[in-house]
């Protein structure tokens, strides 16, 4: 048994408390902490179980997060908070000795940019200081990085053709809403595309590669190439791959509403002045947006997410499609949460258990298809996601 510290009290962070919150075996003691302790105080009345403590604290005041690590005592700090928070976080952990375990890569404030340089970086720290941290444990990063390693280890002698599928089938009823924080969502969608090609990264302008593919249950939606942090780590830790690309959906609405959004600059994330007070558009934006987190109710259809891989196994080209579908309807009578918050917070969960009970180990910065996938699939499947698998099937890619 050990304690964890939670840190960030959105629609993840609910998942997240609801389910460690259920295994007290492995979850010994929780707190949950954020700039806003009411909201932390909301998410442990309605789904901690009476088994969650609460704090306030600066995630981005190495100082103040340190003591209150250390005044805790937890053996994991899982972060679901905002990825600018990512590195002094990470910093906190180096200084009182604990773990770390993340959902999504570091960004800077003032760069519409994401990628692991930043943390790679504390490698030789983490090291020394015989901690591990944990990478991208959500689920697009996380899950599909270790459906990839699952199919590396079981079905492949060498992957050369990789394509995420990320499809949102569900209705939230709203003319414009995003299903995780606006403002990184906004920033992420509109910087330049990218995917792996023969040993160097092709650049593309966003929304330029546009295919129609089939999800199972949700049929044909239209699926465009955008650039995701876990490309960067799986074609680093499995050479064999000559391509490999992201693919989410869009509606022809979301990207209209996308596109005036960016003409009229709000998308902007440099300051401007008004009446005397500079301000950020996209972060005034976000204000004014439906909060994801309130998303849950009355969200009716179905996620879609999963890795088409092609390759070669004893000497014959093979293909195979691992995929998850999470009702947004069930995830809200479950947690409250919508399902991309759902699904975000069970892996999060699950590979802190992962740590906690020994089947992840090791001192340094990993991302999370440098394991074992067995267990931490099991327990997918166990807990709230379960998987499906199709072999040398059509994959439209």
């Amino acid at each position: 048994m050990s304690k964890v510290l939670i840190i960030g009290a959105g629609g993840v962070s609910r998942v997240v408390v609801q389910k460690c919150a259920s295994l007290p075996h492995v979850f010994s003691e929780i707190m949950l902490a954020s700039r806003t302790k009411s909201k932390c105080d909301v998410i442990a009345r309605e789904v901690g179980q009476g088994r969650v403590q609460t704090a306030q604290v600066d995630a981005e005041n190495v100082p103040e997060l340190t003591a209150l690590i250390r005044s805790f005592g937890p053996k994991l700090v899982i972060h679901v908070a905002l990825p600018y928070q990512d590195l002094t976080i990470m910093d906190a952990c180096l200084e009182a000795g604990v773990h770390y375990l993340d959902t999504a890569n570091y960004e800077p404030k003032e760069e519409a940019k994401f990628e692991y340089s930043w943390q790679w970086a504390y490698q030789d720290r983490f090291k020394e200081k015989g901690l591990t941290a944990l990478l991208g444990c959500g689920f697009d990063p996380g899950v599909t990085s270790i459906f990839t390693a699952y199919a590396a280890k079981h079905y492949f002698d060498e992957i050369h053709y990789l394509d995420i599928v990320d499809c949102n089938g569900g209705d939230h009823g709203k003319a414009f809403a995003t299903n995780f924080n606006p403002e990184i969502n906004i920033r992420e969608i509109t910087q330049n595309g990218r995917y792996w090609k023969d040993g160097a990264w092709v650049e593309t302008a966003p929304f330029e590669i546009r295919k129609d593919l089939n999800y199972p249950n949700i049929g044909a939606r239209p699926s465009y190439v955008l650039y995701h942090e876990e490309l960067e780590s799986l074609v680093k830790n499995f050479p064999t791959i000559k391509q490999a690309r992201f693919w989410m959906t869009f509606g022809d609405e979301y990207l209209t509403h996308l596109r005036v959004i960016q003409n009229i600059g709000m998308a902007r994330i440099d300051p401007v002045m008004y009446k005397g007070v500079e301000i950020i558009p996209l972060q005034f934006l976000k204000e004014v947006l439906p909060d994801p987190g309130d998303l849950g109710e009355n969200y009716s259809g179905e996620t879609s997410i999963g890795c088409r891989i092609r390759g070669i196994k004893d000497g014959k080209e093979k293909t195979y499609y691992i995929w998850n579908n999470c009702s947004h309807q069930a995830a809200y009578d479950e947690t409250g949460a919508q399902g991309v918050s759902y699904t975000t917070g069970v892996p999060a969960m699950i590979g802190a258990k992962m740590l906690l009970e020994g089947h992840w180990s090791g001192a340094g910065v990993f991302n999370v298809e440098e394991f074992n996938p067995d267990p931490f699939l099991k327990d997918l499947a166990t807990y709230g996601l379960p998987w499906h698998e199709e072999f040398d099937g059509d994959l439209e890619l």
